[in-house]
């Protein structure tokens, strides 16, 4: 028989008893929902986790120098460039101390810079820590240039600039005996309380006014997370290669660890579920196909003596088994995609069906629809004549 005349001859038994077809095909429907339920929910509950670890810096190494006799001395002021050469960095970014003393006023005491420090600041700082601007801008880069503040959230409350007038002039605070422009407020960021604490200044001004040396105090480097370990490992030496015992990097993130161990939690669940899902779905058609020979053995034997040989009848039980477990895996599938998409969006979490729970849901009821109906398609074939419609 052709290809075609295997398919119809499959599929006769699902449209002569189209009711126990559809609750035969709703059984490996649920079976396979299941499965991609119960990978795709913590699947999206993981990209939940990870998006809220990431914001805790696990892709995050700071650099800075050692202390040596209770003072720190500034990296070599071409450390930066070097550090972006290595390939798994994805940003770099620093700020440099300058010594000088900010204040609201002139009238204040020159002394009392209110627990602030006025750092230089490269232009992709906020880019490196993910730092968003509460209010104003930040730095553009003619201001870079010119004498303008960009505040740390903390700064910001010290110095009583909580947001900067959309009309009028902007304030100033005075660095030294020279006045800045406050251009914008920075949000708190997390990762870097230290600049929280800070006055932003760019760095070409930084240098020309403040007499900064251009070698930063502080590095912070965004790298793969697959990396992380490997690039910190190098840091030292690509940052100094001169002294690298004069240069410290911070660990990785406690966070990396628990997203790593996580990832590895969740894999080991998804695996042991969905193959509880496919056994299930697998004793339900090996059911459904043996009770169906039974049913049919009056039909089996009127294909015997007519003249039909063993192989013809066991490819058509087969194929019928194949062709309710691809119904029903199919079915099953998009079920398990909209409940996990529905359950992830009343949680609030990205929606996430992992694409190999798709393709085994497919694939995989096809091939336990096989497997399943192997034994009642060895057993129909045996069947002779006879025997069969005798029963």
């Amino acid at each position: 028989m052709s290809p075609l005349d295997l398919l119809g001859l499959g599929l006769l038994g699902i449209r002569t008893r189209r009711m126990r077809a559809a609750l035969s095909a709703l059984g490996i429907a649920i079976g396979i929902a299941t499965m991609v339920v119960v990978t795709g929910i913590p699947a999206s509950s993981q990209a939940a986790l990870d998006t809220q670890l990431a914001a805790l810096g696990v892709d995050l190494l700071e650099v800075v120098p050692a202390q040596r006799g209770g003072a720190a001395a500034g990296l070599p002021a071409e450390s930066v460039a070097m550090v972006e050469r290595i390939g798994p960095v994805t940003a770099a970014g620093a700020t440099a101390s300058t010594g000088a003393i900010v204040r609201r006023s002139d009238r204040t005491d020159p002394r009392d810079g209110s627990g602030l420090t006025v750092r230089a600041a490269q232009p992709d700082l906020l880019t490196v820590l993910d730092a968003h601007v509460r209010s104003g801008h930040w730095l553009t880069p003619a201001e870079q240039r010119f004498p303008a503040v960009v505040l740390g959230a903390v700064a910001a409350t010290r110095l009583g600039f909580d947001a900067i007038p959309a009309t009028g002039p902007a304030p100033q605070v005075i660095i030294g005996k020279r006045w800045f422009t406050v251009t914008g407020v920075l949000a708190p960021i997390p990762l870097a309380p230290d600049v929280d604490r800070s006055v932003l200044v760019g760095w070409p001004t930084a240098h020309r006014t403040l007499g900064f040396d251009n070698r930063p105090t502080t590095i912070y480097v965004r790298v793969e997370e697959s990396a992380v370990e490997p690039v910190r490992a190098v840091l030292p030496a690509t940052v100094d290669p001169a002294a690298p015992d004069n240069v410290r990097v911070t660990r990785p993130s406690d966070a990396l660890a628990a997203k790593r161990a996580t990832e590895a939690t969740f894999s080991v669940l998804l695996l042991g579920l969905g193959a509880v899902a496919l056994l299930v779905g697998g004793v339900g058609v090996a059911n459904t196909m043996v009770v169906s020979v039974l049913e049919r053995r009056a039909e089996i034997g009127l294909r015997r003596a007519l003249g039909s040989t063993r192989g013809q009848v066991r490819a058509q039980f087969l194929t019928e088994a194949a062709v309710l477990s691809v119904l029903g895996g199919a079915a099953g599938t998009a079920l398990g995609v909209l409940l996990t998409a529905a359950y992830a969006t009343h949680q609030t979490w990205p929606v996430v069906v992992p694409l190999p729970a798709t393709l085994a849901g497919l694939g995989g009821s096809a091939l336990v629809g096989i497997v399943a109906g192997v034994y009642p398609a060895v057993h129909a074939s045996r069947l002779t004549p006879t025997e069969a419609l005798n029963s």
